[in-house]
């Protein structure tokens, strides 16, 4: 089947709200950890991950880091008008974050028809907002200001955390450090790469312990992440696009490893290297190529009956394209839609939390294990793991 004609009423489940987590456990690496291997449905903590990953693994984490995405004005009437950022506009994250006079978001505008003025006034840095064209689901806005800090700095006094819609409370001081892993490094998301808020830095000295490695790629998560998939089949739905920013070292060493298990830290870890084979197909195919992105469906289209091309044989091609464009990174955008029918080409596992009925990420976990997903959700349902952003995970190993 193709996955244009999949009918998302096959993937739901029904998630009590008492399953869903609201808060992080007081330890991150105390929330349980389900594995699933060959069939196979067995639980532990995330304490003891090490354990169930076989010796020279690599595991690739998102060191992507959550901005304070939500901006709150309070206008003169009292009205409330939010401003959600979802990424620049026609520009990268670190320009735009470290910006210090003025620069342009695409946004959600909560209270939109509130807003009459052509401006508004916010903080003690002189920044004003002002809306400028509607897009389809978003508008552009332009943040300009007169003190000489960064735009980053800004948001981190007077935005707030952006935590996930169905955690049906305010954002408090536990969530600034807690919505955001130990590793984050890279300023972009607007939301977390939540499977690797689980790891603790007695984790990690486990994992080396046993000569497990770890690699670091850099997807900004975008507040598609929680779009509902509303249409009847998958053809009808656009596939959130999220911004790839990475350096080729990364990829040379994640070419020397293919040799080991290679384990997905997250869905947005996962998109991220399996869009690295299907770039480098698309550089092996055409090498004079000005420009490489994944757009949703090529992978099973356009590029469809190319999978004899090995992951070394890819990566080595998307290597070469880089040189020869004498980039050191590679920042694309991806739309790539991993769901049943999909060959996985470079993960060999995925850890991931327990996610939405009827989503995009539901549909990856199901292209990774078949319909044992059902299975697995049944388990975890039944014996008492907690669900979504703030919850415990598993570790599934991807059927051959």
């Amino acid at each position: 089947m193709h996955p244009k004609d999949i009918s998302i009423q096959d993937f739901t489940y029904h998630l009590p709200d008492e399953k869903i987590a609201l808060h992080p456990l007081e330890q991150r690496d105390s929330s349980k950890l389900l594995v699933y291997k060959t069939g196979n449905i067995t639980e532990d903590s995330y304490s003891n991950i090490d354990a169930h990953l076989p010796e020279n693994s690599v595991l690739i984490f998102n060191n992507t880091k959550v901005i304070k995405a939500r901006i709150l004005f309070t206008k003169p009437t009292g009205g409330i008008i939010e401003i959600f950022l979802l990424e620049p506009y026609q520009a990268d994250y670190t320009s735009t974050l470290s910006a210090t006079k003025n620069c342009k978001w695409k946004c959600l505008i909560g209270g939109a028809s509130k807003w009459k003025e052509k401006e508004l006034v916010f903080g003690n840095w002189g920044l004003t907002v002002q809306m400028f064209d509607k897009l389809t689901e978003a508008y552009i806005v332009e943040f300009n200001w007169n003190d000489t800090i960064s735009f980053a700095e800004i948001l981190e006094q007077a935005g707030n955390i952006p935590l996930p819609p169905y955690i049906k409370r305010k954002a408090d001081d536990e969530d600034a450090a807690r919505y955001q892993t130990i590793y984050a490094a890279h300023d972009g998301s607007v939301a977390a790469p939540t499977a690797g808020l689980h790891f603790t830095e007695t984790v990690f000295k486990k994992l080396a312990a046993k000569n497990i490695n770890q690699l670091f790629v850099t997807l900004h998560v975008g507040a598609g992440t929680f779009k509902p998939v509303k249409a009847a089949i998958m053809q009808q739905h656009e596939m959130h696009a999220e911004w790839i920013d990475i350096d080729i070292t990364t990829i040379k060493n994640l070419a020397a490893n293919l040799n080991n298990t290679i384990v997905a830290v997250g869905t947005t870890s996962l998109r991220t290297i399996e869009s690295f084979y299907w770039l480098g197909v698309k550089a092996l195919l055409d090498p004079l190529a000005q420009q490489l992105q994944i757009t949703q469906w090529e992978v099973y289209e356009a590029l469809a009956g190319k999978e004899n091309i090995t992951a070394k044989e890819a990566l080595e091609a998307l290597i070469n394209w880089l040189q020869k464009n004498n980039c050191f990174r590679l920042f694309t955008q991806t739309q790539i839609l991993i769901a049943p029918g999909y060959q996985f080409k470079i993960a060999k596992a995925i850890v991931t939390n327990f996610h939405q009925p009827q989503s995009t990420l539901l549909l990856l976990v199901a292209a990774a294990v078949g319909n044992n997903w059902k299975k697995i959700y049944n388990y975890a349902l039944e014996n008492d793991f907690r669900f979504l952003s703030y919850g415990d995970g598993s570790l599934l190993f991807i059927e051959e």
